[in-house]
Parts: structure tokens; sequence; C-alpha cells
């Protein structure tokens, strides 16, 4: 017989779309509660003009951490190396031309999945069921009940559960929702400080008719100090009949419109490849600062600061708060390995607790 604890998991993102995963096998009841007006997180496969799944979010990852392969294999997918093998091109002035290297087929790739990152969303909420996920449900307050926490989203709405699991960053967590009674002193301190992976960062596709570049024996692969592209990949699909190319944008991007960054983009790479990139049939991109990920907080720049601080590790509010999401994972904290592996760590703790 299924347990009846009712486990409220704020944030629709892998980690918490995992770890309701993984708490629905064991039988217990979850309900997700997400801001946007999307699942996901920071997973956002862009659709082409001609079917290809591109990125504007998290997108490659290794062999060699453990529970994200795990977790893609027990769900049916396929995963395929990334595309390298050929001239790369690495530019450092934007009047020299760029130097030229040649990069072989790696015995160690990285790694994609067939159909786009997105079809590792799909395939939890198709297990979990979308009954269980509320989206533009943000949550503004905690509150600690006799009978277990209130969760509010706003003035006149609100549940109780008898655990609350956070899979939100800890700058958003901070940001946006009090704690009554409050946090520990030294949770506080840390979650402002707490790096948010891919924050500020701009990422951009775009979509092509024929892989041109592959055809000069070149692999898609740029990195420039000189131009608004910083670096870039070969981006075609897994079944090889729709392709891309997809990098990252100087972070002041941001202050442009689309249309300009495009405008800047297609003119850095025309220069660098030739007339054919201008034959592109869609430019899709991505600033990572909206209200969903960083919600006014400020940018950290060290990568990983206090990723995995052991404040997180364990529960508050009477045992019933627990933190997930990447952030606060100590191994691969910030990528998607992170999230499988917090949602891991924490099904333990609730299980450990007597709520799973």
């Amino acid at each position: 017989m299924g347990k009846t604890n009712r486990i409220t998991i704020i944030g629709a993102g892998l980690s918490g779309l995992t770890l309701a995963y993984l708490l629905h096998k064991a039988g217990t009841k979850v309900n997700i509660l997400e801001a946007s007006p999307r699942i996901g997180g920071r997973i956002q496969t862009q659709t082409g003009q001609r079917g290809t799944p591109m990125e504007l979010g998290a997108t490659w990852f290794s062999d060699q951490p453990p529970h994200l392969i795990a977790l893609t294999e027990e769900l049916g997918l396929t995963r395929f190396p990334q595309f390298a093998e050929g001239i790369s091109l690495f530019q450092t002035k934007s009047f020299e031309p760029p130097q030229q290297f040649y990069i072989p087929a790696s015995d160690a790739p990285s790694y994609r999945l067939a159909g786009g990152t997105k079809v590792l969303i799909d395939a939890l909420l198709a297990r979990i069921g979308e009954h269980a996920v509320s989206l533009n449900s943000r949550v503004t307050a905690i509150h600690a009940a006799p009978d277990g926490l209130v969760v509010s989203m706003g003035a006149d709405r609100s549940i109780t559960a008898d655990a609350v699991v956070t899979c939100i960053p800890p700058q958003l967590l901070v940001a946006g929702i009090t704690f009554h009674p409050q946090l520990p002193a030294a949770v506080t301190d840390v979650l402002p400080a707490v790096q948010t992976w891919m924050a500020g960062a701009v990422k951009f596709t775009i979509e092509f008719t024929a892989p041109f570049w592959r055809s000069k024996k070149m692999s898609g692969m740029l990195y420039s100090h000189a131009g608004m592209v910083t670096e870039m990949y070969d981006h075609s699909s897994y079944d090889g009949d729709k392709y891309a190319l997809t990098g990252f944008l100087n972070p002041g991007a941001a202050h442009y419109s689309q249309e300009v960054r495009q405008e800047f983009v297609l003119r850095q790479l025309q220069e660098l490849f030739g007339d054919e990139i201008m034959q592109a049939v869609g430019y899709y991109d991505k600033v990572w600062n909206d209200e969903y990920l960083l919600s006014g907080t400020a940018f950290i720049q060290r990568p990983h600061q206090y990723n995995g601080h052991p404040v997180f590790h364990q529960p508050y509010m009477n045992n019933r708060l627990f933190f997930c999401g990447t952030e606060t994972s100590a191994v691969c904290g910030g990528y998607m390995e992170g999230a499988v592996s917090a949602a891991k760590r924490t099904v333990e703790a609730l299980h450990y607790a007597g709520f799973a």
C-alpha cells in the first residue's frame, strides 16, 4: 500500500521532477509547485522550423557521473556523442584570421540526448503525471503549523504538507520566500551567496538546411576572444537529418535586443565560416537572467560558490523542510548530474525522516 504522506516540491526543474519520480515510484504522494508557465527549469529545448531540437539551456553530460546516466537508461532514453571532429577555429583578434587546429574524434566525448534534453523532462512528467504539477504557482511563504508546513502562494492560496522540499536556486529561494519561524542564521547567511549556475549566460542556436561546415571538414567548433560569439559547437541531431550550431555569447550581449544580437552573430560567423552562414533558417537565443532564475538577485562571478554547502544537507522547521536542487549537490553542483544526485540524496533524507 502506498504512503499517505503529502510532500510538496517547489520547482519543476530536473531536480524537482527527478525527486517526484523517485518518490512516486516509492508510493509517496507528491505535488509540485512551479512559479513559471513551463516545466524544465534550466532545460529548455527549442524546436526549429525544420523540427530540429536545439538547446537554449542544459545540453551536455559525460558518461562518468553515475546518476544521470542511470536515470536516462532507466527511462529508455538514447544518448549520443557530441560531434567534434574536424578543423576548429580560435579567434584572438577581429582584424586577424582565426587560428585553425584539427580535433580528432574523442575517446571520451561529451553526450547529448536524442530528441533534445527535453525528452528527459517529458519522460519524467509522463511517469509522474501532469496532475501532480501546478504551473504559475509562485510560493511566497512557508509557515510551521502543528500538523505540517503551510505553503502560501500569495495571500489567498495555500496548501499544507507533511514535508516541503525546495528545488529552486538558493538565491531565488531567499529572495522570494519568507519563513516562519525564520531559518537559522547559518543558513540565511549562505543562501544569497550561492552561485546560480547559468545565471547571466546568453546561449544561442542557429538552424540550417545542411551542415555546410562538415562538408568543409570543419567541426563547427569556435572559440573567440574578439566577437559576440565566445564559443560554438555543432548541434546537429541524432538522426543526422537536422542541422544546427549552438554556443554562448559574451555576457554583454544581454544588453542588446535579440534582433541586434542576431545581426552581430551572423556577421561574425559569416567572416569566419563564409556566406553559407547567411542561409540560416532560424536564429534563437536565451538570456538566463529572468525572474524564474534570479529575480533581481546579484550575479555571483565565482563558479559554483557554496554549491553543496553542508547547510543544505540537513532538514529545518521541525525536520520538515529539505533543500534539493543542483546547487545543493556536493557532486557536480550546477549541472544536470548535480540535479539528479541531489534528488537521490533528498529521497534518502526523506526516507530517514519517515516521509517516504
